[in-house]
């Protein structure tokens, strides 16, 4: 009995597994499954190809109708959806940590996000709609590959011009919209001072706060409230990129890779690699190196 309840608790935690690798892309027709609790990890992008529909997301309500996207991550906080009977719709989900891995941190993708986070709606043009729909055609007719030895880089290939599609578009709209409140300044004025590359040695979020002439606690509530992420996890993503530039650099010696990057001590600087790379400094060096 022990034996056996030892084999089912395996092939449950691999069923599990299995079903979150799978569960990393995800496409449907069905509108009424866009916020499902397994969609919680992931970034959804919905289009809309007939009849119209609503939805509330951050205590607002959306009307969608053809050719409307709607770009939501983590689609588990909408509720209240409603179609018409001649609905239609297509959407692909996919990890939310794996797409943001695809982009470089200062690309547009951070003032996107925060930007949909507020709207999640784009209007596309005809044309527009027909990419994104051969986006997800593509994306649908890869998702079974998994046997494939470079699967997740043949779907980050695919999911990168999805995004880029969408980039497009979205910054067509942007380029109307004026934002004149002080939240929206606020993190407007963050992602600038981050722009400059100064959380190379600067990553207290007091440091920002002192700069923005606002209390921490203020900042840090402002930008969870407008972005739906925290002032943290933006300053780590223009790190980064920087820490992983000087550790590419063989001229560096990990000391002096802390130094410029102002960490108080190796052990500190070594923690941070680890948990940002998942590999230790040396062990990032040593996966550059050609097997």
């Amino acid at each position: 009995m022990l034996m056996l309840g030892k084999k089912q608790a395996f092939c449950a935690r691999l069923i599990a597994i299995l079903s979150v690798m799978k569960a990393d892309f995800q496409y449907s027709t069905d509108f009424y499954g866009m916020n499902s609790y397994e969609l919680s990890h992931t970034c959804m992008h919905l289009l809309c190809l007939a009849g119209e529909a609503s939805f509330v997301f951050n205590e607002h309500c959306y009307h969608i109708v053809k050719n409307d996207l709607v770009v939501i991550p983590m689609p588990d906080r909408i509720s209240n959806l409603a179609g018409h009977a001649d609905l239609q719709v297509e959407w692909f989900a996919a990890d939310y940590k794996f797409l943001q891995n695809l982009l470089p941190s200062n690309n547009y993708s951070i003032g996107g996000s925060i930007s949909l986070n507020q709207d999640p709606v784009i209007k596309l043009s005809d044309e527009q709609a027909q990419h994104l729909l051969d986006d997800f055609h593509r994306l649908r007719d890869r998702m079974d590959d998994s046997h494939l030895q470079f699967y997740r880089e043949l779907m980050g290939s695919l999911c990168l011009t999805m995004m880029y599609d969408i980039f497009e578009a979205h910054a067509q709209r942007d380029a109307t919209d004026t934002h004149t409140d002080r939240t929206a300044y606020i993190v407007k004025q963050l992602m600038v001072l981050l722009a400059t590359g100064i959380s190379r040695t600067e990553r207290d979020v007091s440091y920002f706060a002192e700069r923005l002439n606002v209390s921490p606690k203020y900042l840090s509530a402002t930008i969870k409230r407008v972005t739906g992420h925290s002032v943290t996890s933006y300053i780590d993503r223009h790190t980064v990129p920087i820490l992983k530039d000087y550790l590419n650099d063989e001229r560096l010696s990990l000391t002096q890779i802390a130094d410029l990057m102002n960490f108080t001590s190796l052990s500190y600087f070594s923690r941070y690699c680890t948990k940002h790379l998942g590999l230790s400094p040396s062990e990032y060096r040593q996966s550059l190196q050609p097997k």
